[in-house]
């Protein structure tokens, strides 16, 4: 409509630009930008495929397991231990996962440290009754042996963030709010994924700007969007352990929150990252069922020198 209407001046100029540009990009320029685009993916392509952890370096990483006298294990656990759910609450670690866990922390050369954006509550519940530390909340609270506060936050941005959260929520059938101490969460899986990338791409925009005096982060992960403050991350939280040197270290896990537990390890660390995104890991592996599958063989490399030393005494 708007073509038929539009006056005879305006549709000159606008086929003179439309001419000026195809003189410029022409037939032979397109294709030259297709192939260069083609080649970019498939340098990505083998890049990836170098950085999975292949039977070789899986094999290397397990000598040097079984070799370390003191070993630090960082695990992430949605996503990386276990699947994403579309209700959070839903996913219980399995008790296959409890007891590879709960093996692998009661082996006196280890240190499992599971690092997780969930609430305390709910990993003091899951995983109160194993010797593994917890992070919880990014880094916002860790357990030693009492759950501590990593640093003096507080959480009255909350009321300015809220309302925003709720007015997306209603816009948008099958997002909700989840409320942590020091954070605020929407979640979007169970939402119709069209709509709902687009009404996470809005909130984000919003929240960007809404944020920008605030000293708060707005974090993006697998269907969630997150709302904490700038000065905790997952990295600060392993910091609490890597601070003294390790014979053996590795760390997995599967989005961008975990990217700042990567940065900080020292050269020589296990890095695994779920997935095939870039990543500053040094490995990539598959999925979250390979991660179990590694855990349960480090445990199993693990086994025979305890017998050994039943044994001798």
């Amino acid at each position: 409509e708007r073509a038929l209407s539009m006056a005879e001046e305006e549709q000159v100029e606008r086929n003179r630009t439309m001419q000026r540009r195809l003189s410029r990009y022409n037939v032979r320029r397109w294709a030259e930008d297709f192939l260069d685009s083609l080649a970019k993916v498939k340098e990505l392509q083998q890049e990836m495929e170098a950085k999975l952890l292949t039977p070789k370096i899986r094999e290397e990483l397990l000598e040097d397991y079984s070799r370390a006298e003191d070993r630090l294990l960082l695990l992430d656990y949605d996503g990386t231990l276990v699947p994403f759910s579309p209700r959070p609450e839903a996913a219980v670690p399995p008790p296959a996962l409890l007891e590879v866990l709960g093996a692998l922390a009661e082996v006196p050369a280890n240190e499992v440290v599971i690092i997780s954006g969930r609430d305390r509550e709910t990993l003091q519940r899951w995983f109160g009754g194993l010797k593994v530390r917890l992070v919880a909340e990014h880094g916002a609270w860790i357990k030693e042996d009492t759950w501590q506060a990593a640093q003096s936050l507080g959480d009255e941005w909350k009321d300015e963030i809220r309302p925003v959260l709720e007015f997306y929520t209603d816009r948008t059938p099958g997002a909700f709010i989840e409320e942590k101490d020091f954070s605020l969460v929407w979640h979007y899986r169970r939402a119709d994924p069209e709509l709902a990338e687009i009404r996470a791409r809005e909130l984000k925009e919003e929240l960007l700007v809404l944020t920008a005096n605030l000293n708060l982060g707005v974090l993006e992960g697998s269907k969630v969007i997150e709302v904490k403050d700038v000065s905790v991350n997952k990295g600060r939280a392993a910091m609490q352990w890597l601070r003294r040197p390790w014979d053996f270290i590795l760390a997995v896990g599967d989005d961008w929150t975990d990217e700042d537990v990567f940065a900080v390890l020292p050269e020589g660390a296990y890095s695994i990252r779920v997935g095939l995104n870039p990543s500053k890991a040094r490995f990539n592996i598959l999925s979250h069922s390979q991660v179990l599958e590694l855990l349960e063989q480090l445990l199993q490399r693990g086994a025979p020198a305890v017998g050994q030393e039943d044994e001798t005494l």
